[in-house]
C-alpha cells in the first residue's frame, strides 16, 4: 500500500500526524508490557543502581546489595504504576468523544457509534463528516471529498455513483477522508484495519511525539545531571584523599556512595511526575467537559490573551425555538419551547389555523421539506429527540406545531444544492402533488436577492425594491431582539436546469428563532476580564443579533461585518483589530484572517469553530477548540481541545486548569531540584568539614540516600503536581511565554537547597559536637532532619504566595497522605530491625528535639519571606 503511493513509513506517519488523527493509538494500544520495557530501557538510574548492587556483592555486603535490588524493584514498580495510570487516563479521554454515524437499518435512519458499523450497512454522510469506513456510493448530491490523508494532495475530488459489480476509486469514499461539500448515501464495504486507511496506519511506528513541556523538563534535567556528576565525583575524590587505609574495599564503598549520590541528585522522577501531572490535569478538564486532544496545548492554555468564540451554541444555548414568523405582511407568534411539539400560532393573541393562510402554510411546508434533520418521539407525548442541526430541528418542531410531519407528506426529493458557508443557502427540488417545486431557505440578506416575486394570500406578485427594504427593516428589528432569522422562498418549475435553480424565487417569509444566552456566560466573561483575557464574538449571524447577545452577556465594543473586513488589507486589519470585539456575518476565511491579525499583534489566540471550513483557522490559532455536540468531524480532527457541551464557560474552566497545571509543574520542578541540590551539598560540604569538626565520612550512607530519594523526594513531588486550582487563579494576567524555571525560580531553588544544607549540617553538629552523641546517632538525626525538612519544604511549595501555618494541612490531601507515608517509612527504618540494614539507630527525645524545631524553623522562614514578598513584591514567582 505504501509502495503504491510512493510513501515511506516516516512520510505516512507525518501525514497522519499532520491531520491530527489518533487512529494509530487506537489500532495499536500501549500494553502494560510495553510500558514496563520502556521504563527499564529509558531509566538510566536503574543501570547505576545495578552497578551499585554488583559492587556491593563484590565487596561482600550482601544485605546492602539485596536492599539495592529491592529499591530497583520499587523504582520500576512505582514508575510503571504512574505511567500506566497516566496512559489509562489518556485512553479514557479518547473514549469520551465517541464518533457516531447515521445508518439506515430496517428502513429507518438510526444514529449509532461508528465503531459498530459493519460491512453492508447503508450510511448517510453529510458535509463536514469524517468517513468511518470504505464505502461504495449509491447516491450523491454535489459531493466533494478531501482525500489528502491518503493521497497527500489537498485538492478536493468529486465522486460518482458506482455499481457493486464494477467500481473504481472514483465510485468509493475512504475511511479517514472528509466530506467538504454535499452529501451522499453509501454502502459499507470494509471497516477497521481492512480499509485503505487501516493498512497505512498499521504499518506506521507508534512512537510518541515529545511534548514541548517535556523538552523543557529534559533541558533542566540535563543541567542537573552535569552538576550531579561533577559534585558526586568531587565528593568521591575528596573522600578518597582522606580515606585511611586506602584499600580495595574502601575504594568500592566510596564508589557506591558516589553512585548513590548521583542517583539522588538525578531528577529521574521528572518524566513520571510530568506525565502524571498532565494526565491528572487532562482528567480534571474532562470532568468539566473539555477534552484534551493534544497534551502540548496544556502549557499554552495559561498564556491565552484572546478568546475568539462562536456565538451560536457556545455563547448561547444552541437549543433553538421558533418564536415569530413573518408571512404575507403579517407577524405571527409561536408558543412552546425546546423540542416539545406542543404550541400554537397566534395573531393578536388569537390562535389561528395555519391551513387557511396560503403563504404561511407554504412557508411551513418549505421549512419541513428543505430540511435534513430527523425528529422522533422519545416515548413521551409530543416530546421529540432531534438528529441534525439545531436550526433545522427547530424548523421541524415548528412543522409539528402546525400538524405537519415530513413522513406524512407524499413527496420525493429529486435534487438539491446543500448549504455552504459561502452561499448561506440550501435548496431542494421536490416532486409534490404531481408538481416539481424548488424550496430554498437561508440568510435573509442573501436569499432575498434571489427573489423576484412574493407570495400573497392567494396570488403571487412582483417583489419591489421598496418592499425588500421594508422586509429587511423588519428583519433588523427582529434580530435586535436576540432572534436569529432564516428566510424561505420557492418556485414551481417544469424543466429542471440546475444552473437556474435559485433564480426568480417567490419570497414566502422568514422565521425568528430564539437562542438565549447561557446564564453562566456573563460571569465567565467577567472572569476573563479579571484575568486579562480579551473576548471576541465571531458569528455568521447579522450585526443586530450579535450585538443583542453581546450586550446580554456583558460584552461591549465596536462591531465589524464581513463585508467591511473584505475592504481592509491585512495590515489595516492588524491595526484596528484590537478595538473590534464583535465580528458579524463572517465567513470561514475571515476567521483565518482574524487569527493571523491577532497573532501579528503578539496575542496568544484561542479560537472556536464547528464547521468544515473552520479548520484552517483552528490550525492557525495557538489553541483550536472544536464543538463536541454540534461540531463537524473535520473541525474536531484538527482541534487541540474539544468541548463536550459546546459551552463558552468550559473554555474559561480549561484556561483556569491550564494555568494551575503549569504552576504545579513549576512547583514540583523547583521542589525536586532543590532537594537534589541539598543532598549534593550536604555530602560535599560534609566531607569538607570532616577535618575541622571531627566528623565521620560520609555524613549520610548510600542506602540512606537511596531510601530518602525514593520515599521522601519523589512521592511529595508527584503530589505537588496534583495541587488544586486556587480561587484567585483567574485574577491575574496571562503568563508570558517563559521557561519552566526562570531567574526567580532558580534563586528560590538554590536558596532552598542551601538553607536545607545549613540546617541538616547544623543538626549533625548539635548532636555530635554539642550533645556528644555517637556518629551513628548524629547521622540518624541528620537523616531524620533532612527527611523532615524535605516534607516541610513540600508544604512550603504548595503555594508561592500563601503560608503553611495559616492554612490547613489537607489543602492538598495527596501531599498530606504522601508525607504520612514518608514519615511512617522513616520510623520503620529507625525503630525496627530494619535499622540494621540502613545502619541507623533509634533516637530519643533529644534527637526528636533537634528535628522538630529545625523543621518548624524552615516553615517559619518561608512563611515570613512570603509575607514580606507579598507586601514588597521583590519576586514574582507566579506570573513570570
Amino acid at each position: 500500500m505504501l509502495k503504491e503511493r510512493g510513501l515511506t513509513k516516516k512520510e505516512a506517519g507525518k501525514r497522519l500526524e499532520k491531520f491530527g488523527l489518533n487512529e494509530i493509538k487506537d489500532i495499536s494500544k500501549t500494553t502494560p508490557l510495553k510500558i514496563l520495557l520502556r521504563q527499564i530501557k529509558s531509566n538510566f538510574i536503574l543501570y547505576l543502581l545495578v552497578v551499585a548492587m554488583l559492587l556491593s556483592f563484590f565487596v561482600g555486603k550482601s544485605v546492602t546489595a539485596y536492599t539495592i535490588l529491592a529499591i530497583i524493584f520499587m523504582v520500576v514498580v512505582v514508575g510503571f504504576i504512574q505511567e500506566y495510570r497516566a496512559e489509562k487516563s489518556i485512553a479514557a479521554l479518547k473514549n469520551m468523544l465517541v464518533p457516531v454515524s447515521i445508518v439506515i437499518r430496517d428502513g429507518k435512519e438510526r444514529e449509532i457509534q461508528s465503531v459498530n458499523i459493519v460491512p453492508g450497512d447503508i450510511l448517510i454522510l453529510r458535509n463536514g463528516e469524517k468517513i468511518p469506513a470504505d464505502c461504495l456510493l449509491l447516491e450523491e448530491k454535489e459531493l466533494r471529498v478531501n482525500e489528502s490523508i491518503l493521497t497527500g494532495e489537498s485538492k478536493e475530488v468529486g465522486k460518482k455513483i458506482g455499481s457493486e459489480k464494477k467500481y473504481t476509486d472514483e465510485n468509493l469514499v475512504f475511511m479517514g477522508t472528509y466530506i467538504v461539500n454535499g452529501k451522499c448515501i453509501a454502502k459499507v464495504l470494509h471497516t477497521g484495519m481492512n480499509t485503505k486507511f487501516g493498512k497505512v496506519a498499521g504499518l506506521i511506528s507508534t512512537t510518541e511525539k515529545e511534548l514541548p513541556l517535556q523538552k523543557k523538563v529534559n533541558h533542566i534535567a540535563n543541567y542537573m545531571v552535569i552538576l550531579a556528576i561533577i559534585i558526586s565525583v568531587l565528593t568521591g575524590l575528596i573522600m578518597l584523599s582522606r580515606s585511611t587505609p586506602l584499600n580495595e574495599e574502601a575504594i568500592l564503598n566510596i564508589l557506591i556512595i558516589v553512585i548513590a549520590l548521583a542517583v539522588a541528585a538525578f531528577p529521574e522522577g521528572f518524566p513520571v511526575v510530568l506525565i502524571t501531572t498532565l494526565a491528572s490535569g487532562a482528567r480534571h478538564m474532562a470532568k468539566k467537559n473539555a477534552i484534551v486532544n493534544r497534551m502540548s496545548i496544556i502549557e499554552t492554555l495559561g498564556e491565552t490573551t484572546v478568546i475568539c468564540s462562536d456565538k451560536t451554541g457556545t455563547i448561547t444555548t444552541g437549543e433553538m425555538t421558533v418564536r415569530k414568523v413573518f408571512a404575507n405582511n403579517t407577524i405571527y407568534d409561536v408558543t412552546g419551547t425546546g423540542y416539545e411539539g406542543k404550541g400554537d400560532f397566534l395573531h393578536n393573541n388569537k390562535k389561528i389555523d395555519t391551513n387557511k393562510g396560503h403563504a404561511l402554510r407554504n412557508m411551513i411546508y418549505n421549512a419541513v421539506l428543505c430540511n435534513d434533520s430527523i425528529i422522533e418521539r422519545t416515548g413521551n407525548d409530543m416530546e421529540f429527540r432531534a438528529i441534525g442541526s439545531p436550526t433545522e430541528s427547530a424548523l421541524s418542531i415548528m412543522g409539528v406545531k402546525a400538524g405537519l410531519f415530513k413522513e406524512d407528506i407524499k413527496f420525493s426529493r429529486i435534487q438539491e444544492i446543500p448549504f455552504n458557508s459561502e452561499r448561506k443557502m440550501m435548496s431542494v427540488l421536490c416532486q409534490l402533488d404531481g408538481e416539481k417545486v424548488v424550496y430554498s431557505k437561508g440568510a435573509l440578506e442573501y436569499l432575498i436577492k434571489k427573489c423576484t416575486f412574493v407570495q400573497r394570500t392567494k396570488t403571487i406578485s412582483r417583489l419591489t425594491e421598496i418592499e425588500k427594504k421594508k422586509i429587511l427593516k423588519l428583519n433588523k428589528k427582529m434580530t435586535s431582539n436576540c432572534l436569529r432569522t432564516i428566510a424561505f422562498a420557492y418556485k414551481k418549475v417544469n424543466a429542471f436546469a440546475k444552473d437556474h435553480f435559485e433564480e426568480d424565487l417567490v419570497f414566502l417569509g422568514f422565521a425568528g428563532m430564539e437562542d438565549p444566552a447561557r446564564e453562566e456566560v456573563k460571569e465567565s466573561i467577567s472572569q476573563c476580564f479579571s484575568a486579562g483575557i480579551k473576548v471576541k464574538i465571531i458569528t455568521g449571524d447579522n450585526k443586530e443579533t450579535a450585538l443583542a447577545i453581546a450586550k446580554e452577556v456583558g460584552l461591549h465594543g465596536k462591531v465589524m461585518e464581513g463585508s467591511e473586513l473584505d475592504n481592509l488589507s491585512d495590515e489595516e486589519l492588524t491595526k484596528v483589530i484590537g478595538t473590534i470585539y464583535i465580528f458579524a456575518r463572517v465567513r470561514p476565511e475571515h476567521k483565518l484572517r482574524i487569527v493571523k491579525a491577532l497573532k501579528e499583534n503578539g496575542e496568544i489566540v484561542t479560537m472556536t469553530g464547528d464547521g468544515v471550513n473552520d479548520s484552517p483557522a483552528l490550525k492557525e490559532a495557538h489553541i483550536g477548540i472544536a464543538m463536541g455536540k454540534n461540531g463537524s468531524d473535520v473541525s474536531r480532527s484538527v482541534a487541540d481541545l474539544t468541548l463536550k457541551d459546546d459551552n463558552f464557560s468550559t473554555i474559561v474552566s480549561a484556561i483556569r486548569e491550564g494555568r494551575t497545571i503549569f504552576k504545579n509543574i513549576r512547583k514540583f520542578a523547583t521542589y525536586q531540584l532543590s532537594c537534589g541540590f541539598a543532598e549534593l551539598s550536604i555530602l560535599f560540604f560534609g566531607v569538607l568539614l570532616v577535618p575541622l569538626l571531627g566528623w565521620q565520612i560520609p555524613i549520610l550512607l548510600a542506602l540512606q540516600i537511596l531510601f530518602m530519594n525514593l520515599v521522601t523526594t519523589d512521592l511529595p513531588a508527584i503530589t505537588l503536581g496534583l495541587n488544586f486550582s486556587s480561587n484567585d487563579s483567574m485574577n491575574e494576567p496571562p503568563r508570558k511565554k517563559s521557561e519552566i524555571l526562570n531567574k526567580n525560580q532558580f534563586i528560590l531553588l538554590f536558596f532552598t537547597g542551601i538553607l536545607l544544607t545549613v540546617l541538616v549540617l547544623s543538626s549533625y553538629f548539635i548532636s555530635f559536637n554539642i550533645l556528644g552523641h555517637t556518629h551513628e546517632y548524629a547521622r540518624t538525626v541528620a537523616l531524620f532532619t533532612l527527611i523532615g525538612l524535605e516534607i516541610a519544604s513540600a508544604f512550603n511549595f504548595r503555594s508561592f504566595r500563601k503560608g503553611v501555618l495559616n492554612r490547613g494541612l489537607i489543602v492538598n490531601p495527596y501531599l498530606f497522605y504522601a508525607s504520612v507515608i514518608s514519615l511512617i517509612a522513616t520510623f520503620v527504618i529507625i525503630y525496627t530491625p530494619l535499622n540494621l540494614v540502613f545502619e541507623t539507630v533509634p533516637i530519643g527525645l533529644e534527637g526528636i528535639g533537634i528535628v522538630v524545631p529545625v523543621c518548624l524553623f524552615l516553615v517559619l522562614i518561608f512563611d515570613l519571606l512570603k509575607y514580606v514578598n507579598n507586601k514588597k513584591k521583590f519576586f514574582d514567582l507566579e506570573h513570570t
